[in-house]
């Protein structure tokens, strides 16, 4: 298929495997790269590229599953809502079956008789909200920059049209705050970061600056194997000369500004503040929620939620996992009690979760 099959030509391959090679021969010491996007995670792991490199390069996975990083206490908020007589909650499929504290979910939730129900776009609820008039439609928005253009879109529509039975529970992070934490924490030693090729569609390359400016090498990379063999190659070239850059390896998706009118239309409706991440804790500035003028349509500003006591599941690495600290070889519960059709944690959970691609192809 054309723009597919030529990034997985095995001639292509091969030649940029000779390349990085070559250029890691020249470096002395061990390379660490982290991946900050699920679907990278998923790709080097489908595409057995760990495999294919030379000894000295190490790839770790970081943040980059928004459904992963979501903590303890939104999901237990998710699950207080949903339960709230004449709601409809609508969410995203993946986030059905994460795990909240003592083990309920979303899915165990509807089972139980509670109106949840999946969606593929925001502007569904936007139907659900029509048809429903009598009753409170609630969306999960869940997502980085990728994602939160959408639901912007339809809070938007819906302050148009008077539509005054949806809300948003905005769970929605932005990634630039994170990889701050990434390159502040002291237990990581990172050279080089694959920057996630679906955000930077929005935000463009300026926003990875921070990481050249912290002696790190960067590049905006695609998901078939040569665009990411590529950016390593590109990583490993900035590293060995010393020259670091926010490098753009995926040009036929991403521009330098990124998309500004998606941006301004997700900063017309929302405002940064801080957020809980899985594993990494508050980090300021790294959450969204609705500005003063769409208050209305904030799910916590409409109902009263308890005071609920929240903690992560004993025993789960995935927080040390999403950190890039562990390896999901590293937790106790992986592939013993912890699996796709028994998911202890959300790393499994998500078909970008680290760990749902360790299980399947290591």
């Amino acid at each position: 298929m054309k723009y597919i099959d030529e990034y997985r030509d095995p001639a292509v391959v091969t030649a940029l495997l000779k390349r990085i090679e070559t250029t890691a021969q020249k470096i002395s010491h061990t390379v660490t790269i982290m991946e900050i996007c699920g679907s990278h995670t998923y790709a080097i792991g489908r595409f057995g590229i760990r495999k294919l490199l030379p000894d000295n390069i190490r790839l770790i996975s970081g943040p980059g599953c928004p459904v992963c990083v979501t903590s303890a206490r939104d999901v237990d908020i998710a699950l207080y809502l949903a339960g709230i007589d004449n709601v409809i909650f609508a969410t995203f499929g993946d986030m059905l079956r994460v795990p909240g504290t003592g083990g309920e979910s979303l899915q165990k939730k509807r089972a139980s008789g509670a109106y949840v129900r999946v969606v593929s776009s925001a502007d569904e609820c936007i139907t659900l909200a029509l048809a429903n008039p009598q009753k409170e439609i609630i969306m999960m928005g869940i997502g980085f920059e990728t994602t939160t253009p959408t639901i912007a879109a339809v809070v938007a529509t819906c302050s148009k049209k008077d539509i005054k039975n949806f809300s948003v529970f905005s769970v929605h992070k932005i990634v630039p705050p994170a990889i701050n934490a990434l390159l502040a924490d002291p237990l990581l030693n990172i050279d080089g970061f694959l920057c996630p090729g679906h955000v930077s569609t929005m935000i463009g390359a300026a926003a990875y600056q921070m990481i050249p400016d912290a002696g790190c090498a960067a590049v905006i990379t695609g998901f078939e194997p040569a665009d990411i063999l590529e950016g390593i190659w590109i990583l490993l070239q900035q590293i060995e000369s010393g020259k670091k850059e926010v490098a753009i390896q995926y040009s036929r998706g991403v521009r330098p500004e990124g998309n500004t009118r998606a941006m301004n239309l997700l900063q017309s409706v929302f405002e940064t503040t801080d957020a809980e991440w899985r594993g990494l804790g508050i980090i300021p500035v790294s959450g969204l929620t609705l500005q003063n003028d769409f208050a209305s349509f904030d799910t916590l500003k409409r109902f009263d939620v308890p005071d609920i006591k929240s903690a992560d599941i004993s025993g789960c690495g995935c927080g040390d996992i999403l950190r890039g600290i562990k390896l999901p070889n590293d937790c106790p519960l992986f592939k013993k009690i912890c699996t796709p059709a028994n998911p202890i944690g959300p790393c499994m959970v998500s078909s970008e979760g680290t760990c749902s691609t360790y299980y399947k192809y290591y």
